[in-house]
């Protein structure tokens, strides 16, 4: 053949095309010789086709005899309806067959360390080895193709509405206040360094007072922080942000967004309006600031059932302030085995000091560590804190301070949620949380730390006295349990930024140094604005149905920063440190 153009995409094949003539290209997906013939998968990105060569055409059936698998092929042939026995009901083209009259070899391959199926087993180590192979994995191509889709249906829902796509620089300014920054060092001015942009947080807040009212860009984002199965050390988010609005317009503004791209990407839409959480309220509810509502079992405070125990722990407890929390597991039967299993759970991987466990049957008879401590009046008791109780419902309870308490129990109501399968795998539960604290205190420090960044705006003047009783103008939106984005409502004002700098610590000569140029912007009529930033990666892995970002992300790092295929981060000559005016430390 004189040309390698494709008349079309193997899986694009279809009842119109019966009887047509075609020219296809693609990989060996799986060949097989039956002897009278040779049938072959035709693979592309789209999908699957079979062709088949026949003895009688010798051209062809030569070239064929010396096929493998992941051979490249590009090929010439009739599409056929395939006989009603030999449907293949699993693909979308299992219907048809082309029989090839034209077949050329374009590439050959060696055995691949994987087999190249629709999902592999391959070890993770193996499939970012040879990630351009993992990549061809029918899994992979539509976990790339749905990135794509998600994207490109944001980007038009944002250009409809008015946003422009600004690009803002790579190399940048080390602000560090949160994680580390990937430092580039320059070689034009010998011991400066840029930083790679944990986020374009002060170009796009530049970008307001420049008059550009409604921006968005896909930003590529740097940190040099420890990873884990939703965190890369480079990463990419849906950066927006807009002026003169309120936090309510952010929202609404990202559901309509939400709404559009599930519609567009999935054909199904979401939720007339996102549930609204305080911060304070998901705490109290749920142990954590991103609560998984696709099921109940939510956390109750049953310190008053205890009021009047006779355990001496449970007392003290209560008397150094702290709280009894709880979470009911609807008509659960637990041996006791597993009762023994969910309190070494408790102690050994969530640091509980223990776990109580109550259920009282229907006849009255009682499983629990201390039942005969109990007072008879126990399970009315625990009834009015915690009001969907019913006869046969197992109780797990931890004592601690509120804080640890509530935490362990929002990691135990998901374990729990998870080991019993109580959790609708097929539900997408948006909700937003909101009224975030300002600041948070570092026993290690022992300073105060912003709880999203330092340019959010407080919702009342700061009380220097009550730093830890200051509401931000913040807001995350989290879907399933996963925060997918996350924002606030900026500061505009040159004097309460100077008062957030101070309040953490920072001298008037450190922030002068590292944000001049930026209070300097504030004096010059910054308007009111606000932003929002969606971690797409995380957000894909979500509508993908995945556990880890690095499989819907092309060419991911390990869970140590490194890329296996490329061997990086790898060592430079001396040559190229010393054009940079640097030189490694023998000491570490």
């Amino acid at each position: 053949m004189k040309s390698y153009s494709s008349s079309t995409w193997c899986g694009n094949v279809s009842e119109k095309d019966v009887g047509k003539k075609l020219v296809l290209c693609g990989w060996v997906a799986k060949f097989r010789d039956h002897g009278g013939l040779i049938f072959i998968d035709l693979r592309d990105r789209s999908g699957f086709l079979q062709l088949v060569c026949k003895p009688e055409d010798k051209e062809v059936w030569a070239v064929a005899q010396d096929i493998k698998n992941e051979y490249v092929l590009s090929v010439e042939g009739t599409v056929l309806e395939r006989s009603a026995e030999a449907v293949n009901n699993k693909i979308p083209t299992g219907r048809y067959e082309v029989a090839v009259e034209k077949l050329e070899i374009s590439a050959t391959a060696q055995l691949t360390p994987f087999h190249i199926a629709e999902k592999t087993n391959a070890a993770e180590e193996i499939r970012l080895t040879s990630r351009y192979l993992d990549l061809r994995t029918d899994h992979m191509q539509k976990n790339i193709k749905l990135r794509h889709d998600v994207t490109f249906a944001m980007r038009e829902f944002l250009n409809s509405n008015e946003f422009l796509e600004i690009e803002t620089p790579l190399l940048s300014k080390s602000t560090p206040e949160g994680a580390r920054d990937f430092l580039v060092p320059s070689r034009m001015t010998p011991g400066s360094f840029y930083a790679l942009p944990q986020s374009p947080q002060l170009y796009k807040q530049l970008l307001m007072a420049s008059g550009f009212d409604r921006y968005f860009q896909v930003a590529r984002c740097f940190r040099d922080e420890d990873l884990r199965a939703d965190r890369q050390p480079e990463f990419t988010q849906l950066d927006i942000e807009m002026s003169f609005v309120k936090e309510s317009d952010i929202q609404a503004m990202c559901e309509d967004m939400v709404k559009a791209v599930l519609k567009k990407v999935t054909g199904n839409g979401a939720k007339q309006s996102f549930p609204v959480l305080t911060y304070k309220e998901a705490i109290s509810r749920f142990g954590c600031d991103r609560p998984d509502t696709r099921f109940d079992m939510q956390i109750h405070d049953i310190t008053a059932a205890f009021e009047k125990t006779s355990i001496n722990f449970l007392q003290k407890t209560i008397d150094d302030g702290g709280k009894i929390g709880a979470i009911c597991i609807k008509q659960q039967e637990f041996s006791r085995s597993e009762l023994d299993k969910w309190t070494g759970h408790a102690t050994e991987k969530l640091d509980a000091g223990g776990l109580l466990y109550f259920r009282q049957k229907a006849d009255g008879t009682v499983t629990s560590t201390i039942s005969k401590l109990l007072p008879a009046d126990f399970f009315d008791s625990v009834k009015n804190c915690l009001p969907e109780y019913e006869a046969g419902d197992m109780i797990f309870a931890v004592a601690d301070g509120f804080e640890k308490a509530w935490q362990i129990l929002g990691r135990l109501r998901l374990d729990v949620a998870k080991a019993l399968k109580l959790i609708d795998q097929s539900k997408m539960e948006f909700l937003w949380v909101t009224d975030f604290p300002m600041f948070e205190w570092s026993e290690e420090d022992k300073r105060w730390y912003a709880m999203h960044h330092p340019f959010t705006s407080p919702k009342d003047a700061l009380n220097k006295d009550d730093l830890g009783g200051v509401t931000a103008k913040a807001y995350d939106l989290v879907l399933n349990g996963v925060e997918i984005a996350g924002g606030s409502i900026r500061i505009n004002s040159p004097e309460v930024q100077k008062q957030v700098f101070d309040v953490l610590g920072m001298e008037k000569t450190e922030y002068e140094s590292k944000f001049g140029f930026f209070l300097k912007a504030l004096c010059y009529g910054f308007p009111p604005h606000g932003g929002i930033a969606f971690g797409l990666d995380r957000f894909v892995m979500m509508l993908a149905g995945e556990e880890s970002i690095r499989d819907v992300i092309a060419f991911p790092k390990t869970s140590t920063g490194s890329c296996l295929m490329m061997q990086s981060p790898s060592g430079v000559s001396v040559e190229q440190l010393k054009e940079l005016g640097l030189a490694l430390s023998k000491n570490k």
